[in-house]
């Protein structure tokens, strides 16, 4: 079998050898939830498996295998799409979980996960309405450990975009940039997945009149029942039309060295 850093892709009896050595695992946590016409939908759950992928592997590769860098399976689906970060959950195409569900996906991976001897846990966010769900999760998991006995668990919460530092923005968004929130299906991820999907990309698509309007222009405020034309006729939050292979390269190799960086500062 390959040497792999996905553990779905090991088998067991390798997965128990690794932790013989010092273990640091990942969990992806996406969704799948439409990404305008020129893009895949599963776009969050697949570019955050790549970047934990990519980063177990730097990882592991610094400290000379000293320490081993494990990626779970991924969350596949993920919190309702919100209208000012995601286009919205009133849009066919983006499947997603309540709030509880997500708590309670969240909470049993990890402690399973603890059960099995891991210490040092990495949840990496790639859909932006996650994070605090899975930060509930990953409590209620610690709380779970606890309880049984396990009190020497830790659990690093990040979301990959927040590892790109301005000096890289201020490079790729020369003409301004309007923030993650507003990056859904824009430059950052269509980038991404040129580099690592570029079959599920078709940038001929990006094009007038269903991508007018860009960046979206939304209210400060949310409202419930979801107002469909506040949304861009796109569903995409902000313009794909400057992406390239190129800056998906140095979106993920900046993203990857300071999430390295964080993880052996925080599980030294």
């Amino acid at each position: 079998m390959k040497s792999t850093v996905y553990m779905e892709e090991m088998d067991a009896f390798t997965y128990r050898e690794k932790f013989e050595r010092d273990v640091v695992m990942f969990v992806p946590a996406g969704a799948l939830e439409q990404h305008g016409s020129h893009m895949a939908m599963c776009v969050d759950a697949a570019l955050t498996k790549s970047m934990a992928g990519a980063t177990a592997e730097a990882l592991t590769k610094s400290t000379g295998g000293a320490v081993q860098g494990i990626v779970a399976a991924p969350i596949n689906y993920g919190y309702r799409s919100q209208q000012r970060s995601g286009g919205g959950f009133h849009l066919t195409g983006t499947t997603s979980l309540r709030g509880t569900t997500l708590i309670a996906l969240a909470r049993d991976i990890v402690f399973s996960l603890i059960a099995q001897g891991a210490r040092k846990i990495v949840l990496m966010n790639g859909h932006y309405e996650n994070f605090q769900f899975i930060f509930e999760g990953a409590e209620l998991a610690l709380e779970d450990a606890r309880a049984n006995g396990i009190d020497d668990a830790k659990i690093q919460l990040m979301s990959y975009w927040d590892f790109v530092d301005e000096e890289t923005i201020e490079r790729l968004y020369p003409e301004g940039f309007t923030g993650w929130d507003l990056e859904h299906a824009g430059v950052m991820e269509t980038s991404l997945m040129l580099l690592f999907y570029p079959d599920l990309v078709d940038l001929g698509k990006a094009a007038e009149p269903l991508y007018r309007d860009l960046p979206a222009v939304l209210p400060n405020y949310d409202v419930l029942p979801i107002i469909p034309e506040y949304t861009p006729p796109s569903g995409c939050l902000s313009s794909p039309a400057a992406s390239s292979v190129e800056k998906g390269v140095i979106l993920r190799d900046v993203a990857v060295r300071n999430m390295v960086d964080a993880i052996k500062r925080e599980f030294a």
